[in-house]
């Protein structure tokens, strides 16, 4: 038999408009389908022809549910700067989603409904030997990693307690599929392979190309510069490329180790450099994205989840916090695993899923500060679950798997937690310094603080993001005009889905939202700081699954009214194939919306996100060019320095751009550039136009120097060069 290969069922999809509209028809219509599509089966013989619109086309045309779209679609383009006509958004969204509750009633708008929950039954076993182990191990590398140091030993002994852990607790599950046995002679004895592939593993596959292709391009100059938090990160690198191997990084008050260690094996390929940043940053959000399809089947289909998916692929604000090139995206990378498995958990009732939560909680620990926050999250939605329970015996077994989450997550944690112990100022002080009076006193009653906090972070996603220009483009809604609008109609529909149903999950999605604002909230002492794109990254993941949300229950009723109409043709005596135009609306909806996300995403980033970051930071980068060009030319890495001046450039990071990492800072003060007269070698100077005085001293004692001005792409970046050949 011979069966058409991947190209011949591309070719199939494209070879015609019809065949092309039958594609679209069928994964729209039927996002979950998992029916293999073969060529003939999309011939052009078999594809109906499009007749003329009639009363009816009109009559059951998706009119309610369009209006609801284009109403929050015109709403939150009012939100958009420059013009920002507060006012009048607000009355387009109330009017908007007030129609939302109406279509809803109407069945012009249907949420995808949840997965049954699960009954399973546990014996709670437990084997005894490696539990013991596990305990005696874990003991022995809490002793061992002391000192803030990991060690061979120390390290085998936390490796040994995390493994006896699973090993004590995990349960073999039969597997729901059976694989069959390879048969790699008759394979390769082949003289061709054959691939089939779905409908819906094709569209998979497209957007993880375009995920990948989006969040990489132009990584190297998007984001521009390096600033000083980027001198720290490397410098925390290099120590580790030099064999220090600390558990918590105290620089610029204390970063936990994962990101760090993961940037220090990506530099074996882009060495100690901004671009290693990015790229272990852009890998994290990467991974991000199929835990966030995964939440949209628990929340109703694979559909929402690959909706949503493709609308956070192309996003600005997981964009931007990657680019950036530190730990933000780690936030939501382990905030959507911990979610999942523990969604999962409590639909299933099976004790793996917990094991697995507490994995993905201990390592997050492990990686960016405000994902401390994950525990109390849990908690408060666990306890959300618990009052939603009627059964006591579900209810206690619950407790005990949360219990084991939590346990599970210790093990994990457990050198982070005795580097804590150790050392809790060292620990706690940055967050102690937002949420406290450790820094400075509250600028106003506490209850007024958080409250106007909490207000600010909620308007973050359709009104504004705060003021920072390092990860966002500064006083503007954090979502697109498309996300917005389809994240605030997910909201109400996933609002009015838990009015009618009263199912736990409902309400748990929508309170994961503040709870992982809550870094960002809780900067009491610092209320200017909230919302900020970094602390609020965990928020990310929700956000989008609302925004799939959203679109799932457009499309569910556009192809509800298309179906109406389907049984309108029938009963006045047209076929079923006469519909097709009707059946195309929803993939031109869907293909439209995501073609104008991805035009502002993309203007968002690489033109306005781009240009507003070079305006703002120093250019390190030319400096490091001019100090390679040096080195290049014979002239020694070590006579190359940087005279400080207030609020200019940080003299770390000229040499990491350089390729000279180890240099370290090269900053020489005004009244030490005398004694470099005694070095006969070549010298190369850079300072600020404004430091005349730096200027006059060095053509004093260098009167055959040569001084330079290099000229930067903004006048007001511009800095002197000033060179010193070698004494004769």
């Amino acid at each position: 038999m011979n069966e058409p290969s991947v190209l011949d069922y591309v070719k199939s999809i494209f070879k015609s408009w019809p065949s092309f509209g039958n594609f679209l028809k069928a994964v729209f219509q039927r996002g979950d389908t998992g029916q293999l599509m073969r060529a003939e089966v999309l011939s052009t013989e078999s594809v109906p022809q499009v007749r003329p619109l009639t009363q009816a086309d009109v009559r059951n045309f998706p009119w309610l549910s369009s209006l609801v779209l284009i109403l929050a679609l015109a709403g939150e383009k009012t939100f958009e700067p420059p013009q920002q006509i507060y006012y009048v958004g607000v009355l387009l969204y109330l009017t908007a989603l007030g129609l939302v509750v109406f279509a809803f009633r109407r069945g012009a708008l249907v949420s995808t409904p949840l997965p049954a929950d699960e009954a399973s039954e546990d014996s709670f076993s437990v084997k005894i030997v490696p539990f013991v182990l596990s305990l005696i191990f874990g003991g022995a590398a809490f002793y061992m990693l002391g000192g803030n140091r990991f060690t061979a030993l120390n390290l085998t002994l936390w490796i040994c307690a995390i493994f006896f852990h699973l090993w004590a607790f995990w349960v073999r599950e039969p597997r729901s599929i059976t694989l069959p046995s390879p048969k790699i002679k008759e394979f390769f004895a082949r003289t061709e392979w054959t691939l089939r592939v779905t409908r819906w593993g094709l569209l998979i596959l497209v957007v993880a190309i375009v995920a990948v292709l989006f969040r990489t391009h132009r990584l190297d100059t998007v984001a521009p510069e390096m600033t000083s938090d980027h001198a720290e990160k490397l410098a925390d690198v290099y120590d580790i490329t030099q064999g220090m191997y600390s558990i918590y990084f105290p620089r610029n008050t204390g970063r936990e180790p994962l990101y760090i260690y993961l940037c220090a094996l990506v530099s074996h390929w882009f060495g100690v450099s901004f671009l290693t940043l990015k790229v272990v940053a852009v890998i994290g959000g990467l991974l991000t994205l199929p835990f966030i399809y995964l939440l949209g089947q628990e929340l109703g289909s694979k559909r929402i989840g690959l909706l949503a998916v493709a609308f956070a692929s192309i996003a600005y604000w997981p964009s931007v916090i990657e680019r950036f090139g530190l730990r933000i995206s780690f936030y939501p990378l382990f905030a959507a695993p911990t979610l999942y498995y523990f969604f999962r958990g409590l639909r299933r009732q099976k004790r793996n899923d917990f094991i697995l939560a507490g994995a993905a909680l201990g390592i997050g620990l492990n990686g960016y500060t405000p994902f401390r926050i994950m525990p109390v999250a849990l908690i408060v939605l666990f306890i959300i679950y618990l009052l939603h329970l009627r059964d006591t015996r579900t209810r206690l077994r619950t407790v005990v798997w949360f219990g084991l989450l939590a346990l599970t997550a210790w093990v994990f944690v457990i050198p982070l937690a005795r580097f804590a112990i150790e050392s809790p100022g060292i620990f706690l002080g940055r967050a102690l310094s937002r949420v406290s009076t450790a820094e400075r006193p509250f600028p106003g009653p506490v209850w007024q603080l958080f409250l106007g906090n909490l207000w600010n972070a909620l308007k973050e996603f359709n009104w504004q993001d705060g003021n920072t220009w390092a990860h966002s483009v500064p006083q503007r809604p954090a979502l697109d005009v498309v996300s917005g609008a389809l994240f605030l109609i997910g909201v109400t529909l996933v609002l009015i889905r838990y009015m009618r149903d009263r199912h736990w999950k409902n309400l748990m999605v929508l309170l994961a939202i503040p709870l992982l604002q809550m870094p960002s909230i809780l900067s009491l002492a610092f209320p200017d700081e909230n919302p900020t794109l970094s602390r609020t990254g965990g928020a990310l993941v929700p956000v989008f699954l609302l925004v799939g949300f959203g679109l799932d229950g457009l499309l569910n009723g556009f192809v509800g009214s298309m179906e109406s109409g389907q049984r309108s043709d029938e009963s006045e005596g047209r076929t079923h194939s006469t519909s097709l135009r009707r059946s195309l609306f929803p993939a031109v909806v869907v293909l439209g919306l995501f073609a104008v996300s991805f035009m502002q995403n993309y203007d968002l980033i690489f033109n306005q996100y781009y240009s507003e970051y070079r305006r703002s930071a120093w250019n390190t980068r030319d400096m490091g060019n001019v100090m390679r060009d040096f080195i290049n030319r014979g002239g020694s890495a070590n006579q190359v320095r940087i005279v400080p001046y207030p609020y200019w450039a940080d003299t770390r990071l000229a040499p990491i751009w350089a390729g000279r990492p180890d240099l370290g800072d090269i900053a020489i003060m005004r009244e030490n550039i005398e004694s470099t007269v005694a070095v006969h070698e070549a010298k190369l100077f850079m300072f600020q136009p404004q430091d005349i005085a730096t200027g006059d001293l060095l053509k004093k004692l260098y009167p055959n120097g040569t001084l330079t001005i290099f000229h930067a792409f903004m006048e007001d970046h511009n800095f002197y060069v000033f060179s010193v050949p070698a004494a004769q």
